[in-house]
């Protein structure tokens, strides 16, 4: 208790991060998050001395925990069960985001409805829509089944209710944002809601050992929406995303407690639903007859799978009256702006007075410094007007001084482009020995690839 006199004051916290402050603030220092200080009461009572109680199951040697309820169960659909580690796990609990109309709950029902039909009944919540469109969708994929139930709820009791009735070995809530509970205070959605809904439902997938995969929106950054604190609860976190206008999604894992947190899984959306794609390499790579200048293919990996995948560079001469454009799609802009700095300045190749465009095939997502190399080359192919030669595969990183370095899985790299055709590699020195049917060339620096090819 607080001296005689002496007013106690409340305590403010963020419901982002969790920060505490004795006062009230607009913008939370920690993560930057605004107007989510709320009041939570007097500040708490210092802590008092905890007395030994009782134990849910006594300790044991580590040799002796039993294995069997960690393993993973194969859904039937290889390229999520890659992602995933080998399949869902029992008590797991999955959150997997991506933008509307990407193909969430299309996918999630095929894995609902193979479950079902393997390993008991599976149980699909939707919030977002009446149970008779999920029916419809149901109908049009095949995946009806009398072991995969469904309902359509927003209330998380009436869910629980639902759980007790069917005892799923899998749930499927889409989505956790449509979903309240009437035990905490809150709008539905915001942070307070979501926190909750999650808690419990974790809590009975764990006492139940019953998977559950709970759908979450994303922002307009693409970021998974809601506290960061829903991200530490589950033990999956799945992004599923894809070009609103292409047919190919990628499923990729953010963290994963029980298999890799890099892989990626490829599919393809049409009318019968979504279909894994288990060689996607020609879905990056443009087909044609003939070379064009402004176009190179390199190789990145993603987890343990090698993809082929072709940067295309376009340089035009600059309308004038102001700085030229710089426009970059399906790349990282900075490594972009970076690689073209290096190829004007230790390339020799003119760049200041032009625009240029930079793209990767088929709506993938180029991130890592492996395709430095065939991004270089394929500017410097566009600015001179000609092209790389037929067969040649890409793979390095560019540093500032024009030196060219070795990436990991370099072999992995070579030996799926030699699968794929491709006869001639362009490598950083010491990059290891070729694969049957292909030729290393070695460079050291920028310069000394651009004088062996233009």
């Amino acid at each position: 208790m607080p001296p005689a006199g002496v007013k106690s004051r409340p305590a403010h916290r963020c419901t982002e991060c969790g920060y505490a402050s004795a006062k009230w603030v607009g913008r939370c220092p920690e993560c930057q998050a605004w107007g989510t200080i709320q009041e939570v009461g007097t500040p708490a009572s210092p802590l008092r001395a905890v007395a030994a109680g009782p134990v849910t199951a006594p300790a044991v040697p580590i040799a002796q925990v039993e294995l069997a309820a960690a393993r993973a169960v194969p859904t039937g659909i290889d390229e999520f069960d890659r992602v995933l580690g080998g399949g869902l796990v029992p008590g797991a609990v999955l959150l997997v985001a991506g933008e509307p109309g990407v193909g969430k709950s299309t996918l999630l029902l095929e894995v609902a409805h193979r479950v079902a039909a393997s390993n008991g009944p599976a149980l699909v919540v939707s919030g977002e829509e009446s149970a008779a469109q999920v029916r419809l969708r149901a109908e049009r994929i095949g995946a009806l089944h009398d072991r995969l139930y469904l309902a359509a709820e927003t209330e998380l009791s009436a869910v629980l209710a639902h759980v007790e009735d069917v005892a799923p070995s899998l749930l499927v809530l889409d989505s956790v944002q449509t979903v309240r509970s009437p035990a905490v205070e809150g709008t539905d959605g915001g942070s307070t809601q979501v926190r909750a809904v999650a808690s419990a439902l974790t809590a009975v997938a764990k006492s139940r050992g019953m998977t559950t995969i709970l759908v979450g929106h994303v922002t307009k950054d693409g970021a998974i929406a809601g506290p960061r604190t829903l991200e530490h609860l589950v033990d999956v976190v799945v992004s599923f995303d894809g070009e609103r206008h292409s047919t190919l999604r990628l499923i990729r894992a953010m963290k994963n407690r029980f298999g890799p947190a890099d892989e990626i899984g490829c599919f393809e959306i049409g009318d019968n639903g979504v279909v894994g794609v288990p060689d996607p390499s020609h879905l990056f790579v443009s087909r044609r007859t003939a070379p064009v200048p402004g176009s190179c293919v390199t190789v990145t990996l993603e987890g343990s799978r090698p993809l082929l995948a072709e940067v295309q560079a376009l340089v035009a001469a600059s309308g004038g009256g102001g700085s030229p454009r710089r426009a970059v799609s399906g790349l990282d802009s900075q490594r972009v702006a970076m690689v073209n700095a290096v190829v004007e300045r230790r390339g020799r190749v003119r760049l200041a007075d032009a625009d240029v465009f930079a793209a990767s095939v088929g709506g993938v997502r180029i991130a890592e410094p492996a395709a430095d190399l065939a991004l270089a080359l394929a500017i410097a192919s566009a600015a001179k007007d000609v092209p790389l030669p037929r067969g040649l595969v890409a793979v390095g990183e560019v540093g500032l001084s024009g030196e060219i370095r070795r990436v990991g899985g370099t072999g992995r790299r070579l030996a799926e482009a030699a699968r794929q055709g491709y006869k001639v590699a362009l490598v950083p020195e010491d990059a290891g020995s070729a694969p049957k049917g292909m030729r290393l060339v070695e460079v050291p620096d920028l310069g000394a690839a651009f004088a062996r090819l233009f």
